[in-house]
């Protein structure tokens, strides 16, 4: 009987689990989209023709007096987004950690970012100021809301799951995108049949991200336990979320190991994360590509990053997440330098390349994320998770930020795409180097048998 007990027991938290699992699968359904329509397809070739529709004579716009190039300010724009999230996300993470509610914190998070993309309904015209603002609100949200949407990776899923478990997050997240990129492909293609002009069409894509954001955000808030613990009264959160900050970067001092895997991760994600936010602006400005192209080019990204983040998290379990990411690395490269010679006007060979970048795209990051999750102390979670979260999206300014100055510089995209084959090699370095099952030891988790 006891025995019988136990089984019972174990069934009951394996159906448990696998309930939150499916929760938060559907978190990454509902932002991904945000991450597509938005921030891949739409708003780059948007927001810099609202910029050029607000430059002076020599193609300059003067936010807070600064001259900046129209062709410039989206970038600099997903820069400034970054620099906010570094400010937020430490404080966030350490709360969360702390007081163990996580879900009302990322429920502010998710519906700040849903509210400002929904807001992006009224970006017409030349307000270009208000579509930075935008941006920078909503990119900073969900940069906020995935270092408490990662954190609960560890607790959802024991590590023996973990790859597969981060790899069907981001199959779910991908495939969301493809399907609401299908509704935008025939709203944009088909302006004049629903009645509405090109830009009308495009505002409304950008607004109704928002609005799926939103409403799929609820499944994960449903399915989604926090674990409380107990915080000290009398001193305020924020605060507790300095001290804690300062003490999760004394904590990781004495991790080295992990320090040196987030070092390689921030610099090959900061490549990766200027790719997606930068393309559709390389392809609309620089290949003279139209936005049916474009938007046909990042469904097919969506419809293979499916593929490749299962296919991925397959191979890692015979080869490792660490070679399969250092594999995907050299594939980014090459695709990348490839990227580099493309011809104007050639929508075939986009759409090769973009093949080859969503075969990759959704298996590097989900590899990561599981990977790192082997490497974080138990109970810190959420701390770390927001160091990682700014290796992600918090630390990845130097790309678009490379990517503006350049072409501010020399008045090409094709030296501004090519500048961030840099960010691969560097990172492929970096990450050959770390001893990821001492990295694991040393953090005081259990060794998985490949990794």
């Amino acid at each position: 009987m006891g025995t019988d007990t136990v089984r019972e027991r174990a069934a009951e938290e394996a159906a448990e689990r696998r309930y939150e699992q499916r929760g938060w699968y559907f978190y990454d359904w509902a932002c991904s989209v945000y991450s597509t329509s938005v921030l891949t397809v739409f708003l780059g070739p948007y927001l810099t023709s609202v910029a050029k529709s607000a430059a002076d004579a020599d193609g300059f716009v003067h936010p807070l007096g600064i001259p900046i190039r129209a062709g410039s300010f989206f970038a600099y724009s997903v820069s400034a987004s970054v620099i906010l999230s570094v400010l937020v996300m430490p404080l966030v993470g350490a709360a969360a950690d702390r007081s163990g509610r996580k879900k009302p914190l990322l429920a502010a998070a998710a519906y700040t970012g849903a509210a400002a993309t929904t807001g992006m309904f009224f970006l017409d015209g030349d307000r270009y100021l208000l579509g930075g603002f935008l941006l920078i609100v909503a990119n900073a949200s969900v940069a906020v809301s995935m270092v408490l949407y990662n954190s609960y990776l560890p607790q959802i899923a024991p590590p023996e799951e973990r790859d597969a478990v981060s790899s069907k997050g981001w199959a779910f997240g991908y495939a969301a995108g493809a399907l609401v990129l299908v509704a935008n492909l025939v709203l944009y293609t088909a302006h004049d049949s629903f009645g509405v002009s090109e830009a009308t069409a495009v505002r409304i894509c950008l607004a109704s991200a928002g609005v799926w954001w939103g409403a799929f955000t609820l499944i994960p808030l449903k399915r989604l336990r926090d674990r409380r613990t107990t915080s000290p009264s009398g001193t305020s959160t924020s605060v507790h979320g300095w001290r804690q900050l300062a003490a999760t970067v004394r904590d990781m001092r004495r991790q080295p190991l992990t320090l040196a895997f987030l070092l390689a991760y921030l610099v090959y994600n900061d490549g990766i994360q200027t790719v997606i936010s930068q393309a559709s602006v390389y392809g609309s400005e620089e290949l003279g590509l139209g936005q049916s192209t474009l938007i046909v080019a990042v469904l097919l990204v969506q419809l293979l990053a499916v593929a490749g983040a299962l296919g991925m998290g397959r191979l890692a379990r015979t080869y490792g997440a660490k070679r399969t990411i250092l594999g995907s690395l050299i594939a980014w490269t090459l695709t990348l330098g490839a990227g580099y010679f493309l011809p104007a006007n050639a929508p075939v060979w986009f759409f090769v390349l973009a093949a080859g970048i969503g075969l990759v795209l959704g298996g590097s990051q989900a590899l990561s994320r599981s990977l790192f999750s082997h490497l974080v102390p138990p109970g810190k979670e959420a701390e770390y998770f927001s160091a990682y979260e700014m290796s992600d999206r918090g630390m990845s300014w130097l790309g678009p930020l490379l990517f503006g100055l350049t072409y501010q510089l020399t008045g090409s995209y094709r030296d501004a795409i090519i500048s961030l084959v840099a960010f691969f090699v560097l990172g492929f370095v970096l990450l050959a180097r770390v001893p990821v099952r001492q990295a694991v030891r040393d953090a005081g988790n259990p060794v998985p048998d490949t990794i």
